[in-house]
């Protein structure tokens, strides 16, 4: 019983394409759904915020990351970039991070995806971008569903590819 009723929370949710009430849902649907049920749930919200990035983009709005719908997007979006950069698809996680970068008015996550994109742009593998490039540690403090904290490192590759004349 508790699977069917979870199944009409999720199939609510993604009528009224509220993202967040999915990753409200997420923590259940993990622990009820099989592998098949659970890639679907994750494609859905991933489908969600295609939607809604594509909508920001065409109506050339800036997400607002206090705002509870924009911040279930903005992690959906990162979260398939990271996917993507974990996978070494960096070119297609760079080109993610970058729209990310310019998609909201917060200055610290748009900082903080400069460092994402510089570093899979120059073929920084995710190992090392998580190891030498990351500050986990400091990230895992500051609680934010993305890595903000970065090592010196990060700062002279962005020193770096100021200084080449790339784009950011």
């Amino acid at each position: 019983m508790k699977q069917d009723e979870l199944k009409k929370e999720v199939l609510k949710a993604q009528q009224n394409g509220d993202i967040a009430s999915l990753y409200v849902l997420e923590k259940r649907a993990e622990e009820f759904f099989d592998e098949d049920e659970l890639q679907a749930f994750y494609a859905n919200i991933l489908d969600l915020a295609l939607e809604r990035l594509t909508d920001a983009l065409e109506s050339h709005r800036h997400m607002d990351i206090n705002e509870v719908q924009d911040f279930a997007t903005l992690r959906a979006l990162y979260e398939y970039a990271m996917e993507h950069y974990s996978s070494g698809s960096n070119a297609d996680a760079g080109a993610l991070f970058e729209v990310l970068s310019g998609l909201t008015s917060d200055k610290e996550f748009s900082y903080s995806l400069k460092f994402h994109y510089i570093a899979a742009q120059a073929e920084i593998n995710f190992d090392d971008f998580l190891y030498k490039i990351a500050d986990m540690d400091a990230t895992q403090k500051a609680e934010k569903f993305y890595i903000n904290t970065f090592t010196k490192e990060a700062q002279n590759l962005l020193s770096n590819s100021q200084s080449d004349g790339s784009k950011k």
